[in-house]
């Protein structure tokens, strides 16, 4: 169906320069320790995502999305350093650098929804007759608030420790390639 499609990617594929593994290129228990951080960062935030979504309708689950980048990224790196090719390397540090921008856009997007966090709407004592449940509404609007505030924090601190993954197996792997060069000339 898109065969100069097919024809380019089996050129990068299964050309001997892209697709050869290069062993020592990258530090495989490195990889895998900033691989495995990045899955569990997007997991929690996956975990996380139905308490934000519940109570921020107009979100559109930055936490769900945000959570599978950070996954596709951390897969990635996984593989980067388990099959050390150039083609691969290359696409890793790539992905990895789509999820850094999208950690910045996360922090961003928490940081408003920790701006914006108010359940007290929901006690509005208009809509309430009796005053003595009004009072118990507050108090558990105000605990939910907190829960909801350490959720923001919480996820800001993990898209703050994915930034710092990500640009760390960047740099890791960057040098990898450019060591990788020198080495060929």
């Amino acid at each position: 169906m898109f065969p100069p499609l097919c024809q380019i990617l089996k050129t990068l594929c299964f050309s001997p320069v892209c697709c050869s593994e290069y062993k020592g290129m990258m530090q495989t228990n490195v990889t895998a320790a900033l691989g495995t951080i990045q899955i569990m960062v997007g997991l929690f935030n996956i975990g996380l995502a139905p308490g934000r979504t519940s109570t921020h309708s107009e979100d559109l689950g930055n936490a769900y999305w945000l959570g599978v980048v950070y996954i596709a990224a951390g897969i990635m790196s996984v593989f980067a350093g388990r099959w050390p090719s150039l083609f691969l390397v290359g696409f890793a540090v790539f992905v990895n650098i789509v999820a850094t921008v999208f950690a910045i856009i996360g922090i961003v997007l928490y940081a408003i929804d920790l701006g914006n966090v108010s359940i007290i709407w929901m006690c509005d004592r208009n809509r309430h007759n009796a005053d003595n449940h009004g009072d118990n509404c507050r108090y558990l609007a105000f605990f939910a608030q907190s829960l909801l505030t350490g959720m923001d924090i919480t996820l800001i601190v993990l898209a703050v420790l994915q930034l710092c993954v990500c640009i760390s197996f960047s740099v890791l792997a960057l040098k990898a390639l450019v060591n990788r060069k020198k080495e060929e000339i």
